[in-house]
């Protein structure tokens, strides 16, 4: 059997209290398990046992050299359902200092960020399957600046992204 997705992320940061409250604060997410040294976080529209695990390994942990001298992950990618949606996580992620990008890649509409321990990760809004056109097929090739304004104009602000992507209608 092929791998169908993602279950869940689990993450080593300097310090859970402080991760947890920004990703509680930037994305929603909610606590379903605390211990002193790690958390267990869903996401707000999820029934799925975890989402995010965290676990502290201390103040005095080096920054992640991940892309620049070292392997190691990139970025998570935490879908939305709308680019409304999108829009209210790109305001609070500015307010917060976090946001450090916003991508058209096409069919993805993209914002990305930082965590407190520098942690990048995006926010995603995916075209559905029914809107694709050859136009936005072929134009994945080029990474553009997201104009949000233009892309719920074009698809509409509550259009539910990823049906026949990555989610089932």
């Amino acid at each position: 059997m092929p791998v169908q997705r993602l279950n869940h992320a689990v993450l080593y940061v300097r310090d859970v209290t402080r991760s947890v409250a920004f990703y509680q604060e930037a994305l929603g997410f909610r606590v379903v398990q605390a211990y002193p040294n790690a958390a267990f976080l869903q996401a707000s529209g999820s029934a799925n046992d975890h989402d995010l695990g965290l676990f502290a390994i201390g103040a005095g942990a080096g920054p992640s050299e991940a892309g620049r001298s070292t392997v190691g992950l990139y970025h998570l990618a935490w879908e939305v359902d709308t680019l409304a949606e999108l829009e209210r996580i790109s305001v609070k992620l500015t307010e917060m200092g976090s946001l450090v990008g916003a991508s058209d890649h096409s069919t993805t509409k993209a914002l990305y960020a930082k965590d407190p321990d520098g942690i990048e990760f995006e926010v995603s809004w995916l075209v559905p399957a029914s809107l694709l056109t050859e136009e936005i097929l072929a134009a994945r090739v080029h990474i553009r600046p997201l104009d949000l304004a233009a892309e719920m104009e074009r698809f509409g602000a509550a259009t539910r992204g990823g049906v026949g992507v990555s989610v089932t209608a």
